[in-house]
């Protein structure tokens, strides 16, 4: 178990009582997978029927991990001593000892996971909960009206340096300036925030359909952060070009990146779209991340320490604020819960 002493060391390991993405779902296939998620070591496997499952990847016996052990249907024998866990974290069997105090005895920590748009989602909860509280994905990846792709990488440093890089769209007329989709629009700008029923909006006033010209933070049981960049004819059907993004830190200095690319698009339009995305657009996309990737790898740790912040910059302050009031909440709690 992550110590958790601090609001700090709480938020950069991942909130708790959150859902997050861990992996695209191709990650997970017949064996088990060992995977650094949240400050964690975790285990994920399917059964015969494909469904998903996760634990700690550290058996309660010893510490052997189960990621080594063989996989009986909803449980994994720990390769090391054959001590069968369960999904639920109960241990069911104890071989070399029958009938012992660990039988029976809900010894590992368990997490509900899921997979919705080829990613598996898992919630980060505090401790051991039969129920999981379900969470909302914004419209682009639940309505059929959309199409999208989802790009997944990983990148050197703090999760959270990803989050201000995405509450930031000012940088695209500077770091982006030579996209196709991103060459327009003035290089100045005033901004605004706009309340939202689960978060806020960070927008250029006067500029709207541009450039990238606005960013939402929600928070609807996952935290995801959405934008659009307006698209030339030549980017196809569809209209402007949606993305959404979810972050989640895999250990002090990784994290894993995920953004889908969505546009409305139906009908035959919709398959020129993803003809197009995949034979001329992508290649693009990887080009404009990797701009960004660039730039946030060589960040000093502490970059965020030792800024001088202006108008372009409240949308991120204001997300920083929040973020860490929800992490002073949640370590109360359970200092309370541990007193």
């Amino acid at each position: 178990m992550i110590k958790i002493d601090s609001p700090d060391t709480l938020l950069a390991n991942g909130l708790k009582d959150t859902w997050y993405a861990i992996c695209p779902s191709n990650f997970i296939t017949d064996k088990p997978v060992s995977l650094r998620r949240l400050g964690m070591k975790l285990v994920f496997w399917r059964d015969e029927a494909g469904k998903l499952y996760a634990l700690e990847d550290h058996c309660p016996h010893r510490g052997a991990p189960l990621s080594r052990g063989i996989l009986l249907g909803d449980r994994i024998a720990c390769g090391y001593h054959g001590v069968q866990v369960r999904a639920d974290g109960v241990v069911t069997n104890v071989p070399g000892s029958p009938g012992c105090s660990l039988e029976g005895k809900r010894a590992a920590r368990s997490f509900h996971v899921v997979e919705r748009n080829g990613a598996v989602f898992l919630y980060n909860s505090a401790n051991n909960v039969d129920e999981a509280p379900d969470f909302t994905l914004p419209e682009e990846l639940v309505s059929d009206e959309f199409a999208s792709f989802l790009c997944y990488t990983e990148w050197r440093g703090d999760y959270r340096y990803v989050i201000d890089n995405v509450m930031d769209p000012m940088h695209g007329t500077y770091l982006h300036k030579q996209s196709h989709s991103m060459a327009e629009g003035s290089s100045v700008a005033e901004f605004g925030v706009r309340d939202t029923e689960h978060g806020f909006v960070f927008e250029k006033k006067g500029q709207r359909g541009v450039n990238f010209d606005w960013t939402e933070w929600a928070n609807t049981g996952l935290h995801w952060l959405r934008l659009e960049i307006p698209y030339p004819a030549t980017g196809g059907p569809g209209g402007s070009f949606a993305i959404v993004g979810t972050y989640t830190p895999i250990s002090e200095n990784l994290a894993a990146v995920f953004h889908w690319r969505c546009r409305k698009v139906s009908g035959w339009q919709r398959h020129a779209w993803q003809f197009l995305y995949r034979n001329r657009l992508e290649a693009r996309h990887w080009a404009v991340l990797e701009q960004d990737r660039e730039v946030l790898e060589v960040m000093e740790p502490d970059a965020n320490q030792r800024e001088n912040l202006y108008q372009h910059d409240i949308g991120l302050v204001r997300l920083r604020r929040h973020l860490r009031n929800l992490a002073t909440e949640q370590f109360e709690q359970l200092k309370g819960k541990t007193a």
